[in-house]
């Protein structure tokens, strides 16, 4: 038994981040944000990564326009910005993310973490499901997207 569940669990894993949020059919924005800012290729690298990755909803609450600026290509410097804000390197799992006050970004600028009785926060975001796994790391979903601060 215990070897048909190590199947099952390598078998999720096969897909890099990329891929594995592409399936979920929830992350078609963070899907094209990617490819826009030039990503893809990154993300489906070596890693490990840890990804917290806003819903297709999560994009909607953004103030009109956002989205279709960002994804313009003289936006392309802001747009790498704002996505490796939602990276942090490594595999870190919840169960690690919950011992944490904050973290760094790829981006470089720090993310704070807020746990309690009523989950996780990721800055302003509610983590709205965990340990999702890929063969390069691991992702997060948050409902909404967080942007690095200025300067």
């Amino acid at each position: 038994m215990g070897l048909v569940l190590g199947l099952k669990a390598g078998i999720a894993a096969e897909k890099d981040i990329v891929d594995t949020a592409a399936g979920a059919g929830q992350f078609q924005t963070l899907a094209a944000a990617i490819d826009a800012a030039g990503l893809t290729e990154t993300l489906k690298g070596a890693g490990p990564f840890t990804v917290f990755a806003p819903t297709d909803d999560a994009f909607t609450k953004l103030p009109a326009g956002t989205v279709e600026n960002l994804l313009k290509p003289e936006n392309r410097e802001k747009l790498i910005s704002v996505l490796t804000y939602h990276v942090v390197p490594g595999k870190v799992m919840a169960a690690d993310v919950v011992k944490l006050n904050e973290a760094k970004t790829v981006n470089g600028k720090m993310v704070t973490i807020k746990a309690s009785g009523d989950g996780v926060m990721i800055n302003d975001a509610n983590v709205t499901a965990t340990d999702i796994d890929a063969s390069n790391g691991v992702i997060h979903v948050l409902d909404e997207v967080i942007l690095p601060p200025e300067g």
